[in-house]
């Protein structure tokens, strides 16, 4: 098991008590990892001690308003692409099938899209698959990346250290692309109400396309969409 991409994968996962006591071996993990730059690991630094030595609620109440509340922060992939449509549907089930065929059955309430899942799945693949996979999302990575640094969040971090574990460099203009979506404003919940007001999702096969693999739906992740997030804690560790 790739450990470096574990930890990460428990970064981005809704924080508990739990996560809080498992952050020494978690830091531990990625200051270890020579694959980032030591920069990247000094980088990383803040966010673990936050995470491990800051108020429990607080540090909740951080990452709902981060990840829940703000569409253009969601950590569900396919809504960067297909917000609530049916295409995501389908490639929601193509995406199960291949953790299914690999053995991979991952113990949480959250859709199989979300980035800590997909994360623990690639923890557990070859480094030439984690490598082409996080590549094709590099453009959601990197702006995701931006956005948390606009707001100076320490979770910028984690998004950098995947773009190096990608090796490759983001897509200027698909990156411009995604940044066009003006951020959301957490505090504003009556405006988000009215935009996050969901359609029905269907996950089933899609009768107009194709089961491709979760690389190719990735790679096809170049235009952005005005999702609808959804949040349901993940299972603890």
């Amino acid at each position: 098991m790739d450990r470096s991409l574990k930890a990460i994968s428990l970064l981005l996962s809704y924080p508990t008590t739990e996560l809080q006591a498992a952050m020494p071996e978690i830091g531990a993990v990625l200051a270890s990892d020579t694959r980032l730059t030591a920069a990247a690991r000094r980088e990383l630094r803040p966010l673990v001690d936050w995470l491990q030595s800051g108020d429990i609620f607080e540090v909740q109440e951080t990452y709902v308003g981060l990840f829940d509340r703000s569409r253009t922060l969601s950590l569900n992939l396919f809504e960067h692409v297909h917000g609530e449509s049916r295409d995501r549907g389908g490639a929601m089930v193509s995406l199960v099938e291949m953790y299914r065929d690999a053995g991979f059955d991952p113990v949480t309430s959250e859709l199989p899209d979300h980035l800590p899942v997909l994360l623990e799945f690639l923890a557990t693949r070859p480094f030439t698959e984690v490598q082409e996979t996080l590549a094709d999302a590099a453009h959601i990575l990197a702006a995701l990346r931006d956005r948390l640094a606009r707001r100076e969040s320490p979770y910028g971090a984690v998004f950098a250290s995947l773009l190096q574990i990608a090796g490759v460099k983001a897509d200027a203009g698909a990156v411009a692309e995604l940044l066009e979506q003006p951020d959301d404003d957490p505090s504003d919940l009556e405006a988000l109400d009215a935009v996050w007001e969901e359609t029905e999702v269907t996950f089933g096969p899609d009768p107009n396309g194709g089961c491709p693999q979760v690389r190719d739906m990735l790679a096809k992740m170049d235009t952005p969409v005005n999702p609808a997030p959804g949040h349901a804690a993940p299972a603890a560790e």
